[in-house]
C-alpha cells in the first residue's frame, strides 16, 4: 500500500462557513484566488480548462454540496491527474479552509516546500477577499 506523504494547509476566515462555500465552491471563482489555475477557466463540458504558463489542464470540481466540499483534480498534459481535497468547516461564526497538499512521487523537499508556500498564499488571498 502507498501511502503520500501530506501537508493539511489551513486559514481562518471571518466568515460564516456559508458564505465562504457560496463564493469559493464556483470554477468562475477559483482564477480570482487559486494562482495554480492560471488566468481563468473555460467550461468544456464537466470540466473546465485551466490556461497556466505551464500550458492548459484539465480541471473536474466536486459537485455543489451540504458538506463543505471543495476537492477538485486537475489533469496535466501527460494525463496524470492530481487529486487536491478542499474543505470549508464552520469555525465558530467563521470558517477554516484546509487544502490537503500530497507529495507527489519523486518530488523533492524543496519542491514540496515551494507547493505549500503557493498554497499558503492562495489561501491568504481568499481570505483577503472573503474578509474584504
Amino acid at each position: 500500500m502507498a501511502l503520500f506523504e501530506t501537508r493539511p494547509i489551513t486559514v481562518s476566515i471571518a466568515r460564516s462557513a456559508a458564505e465562504v462555500y457560496a463564493f469559493a465552491h464556483k470554477p468562475e471563482s477559483f482564477p480570482k484566488w487559486a494562482a495554480g489555475l492560471g488566468a481563468g477557466l473555460t467550461p468544456d463540458g464537466d470540466r473546465w480548462i485551466a490556461h497556466g504558463p505551464d500550458g492548459d489542464v484539465q480541471v473536474r470540481f466536486s459537485p455543489e454540496n451540504a458538506y463543505g466540499v471543495l476537492d477538485h483534480w486537475v489533469t496535466l498534459a501527460d494525463g496524470t491527474e492530481i487529486s487536491i481535497p478542499l474543505r470549508v468547516v464552520a469555525n465558530g461564526d467563521g470558517a477554516e479552509v484546509t487544502l490537503t497538499l500530497f507529495r507527489a512521487p519523486g518530488m523533492d523537499e524543496a519542491t514540496f516546500e515551494r507547493d505549500q508556500g503557493m498554497v499558503a498564499k492562495d489561501l491568504a488571498k481568499l481570505k483577503a477577499l472573503l474578509e474584504s
